[in-house]
């Protein structure tokens, strides 16, 4: 890290996740929980599975998430990252503006180096 002229620049490629994930999956697993603990027989099986459903997406990583994300814009778009990576990034940014190309590209490189 050197300091120019007051301001703070740092040396080497320092690589940012280009979105926050924010889930509220835990949230949404605590409820489904809660509901569990007074249902009747009939809704019991139906809720049990969706704890499941709940507490497989609250363990999952932030990169599994957005790239699952991703993957739901671009195939959406009918966009094929393994066979045009410019459509996908112009797809990507399309259904999310505020995206910047760079963004917007590590984010599809990211799903097209991690195949689903």
């Amino acid at each position: 890290m050197e300091e120019k002229g007051g301001g703070m620049f740092f040396s080497g490629k320092a690589k940012q996740d280009p979105v926050v994930v924010v889930r509220d999956s835990r949230e949404v697993l605590a409820r489904l929980r809660r509901a569990l603990e007074s249902a009747d027989p009939a809704e019991r099986s139906g809720l049990e599975r969706a704890v499941d459903i709940a507490e497989e997406t609250a363990t999952q990583a932030d990169e599994l998430v957005r790239r699952a994300w991703v993957r739901d814009i671009l195939d959406v778009a009918g966009a094929d990252v393994e066979r045009d990576l410019e459509t996908a990034v112009k797809s990507l940014r399309k259904a999310v503006p505020s995206l910047s190309l760079t963004a917007a590209y590590q984010m599809v490189k990211d799903v097209a180096d991690h195949p689903a």
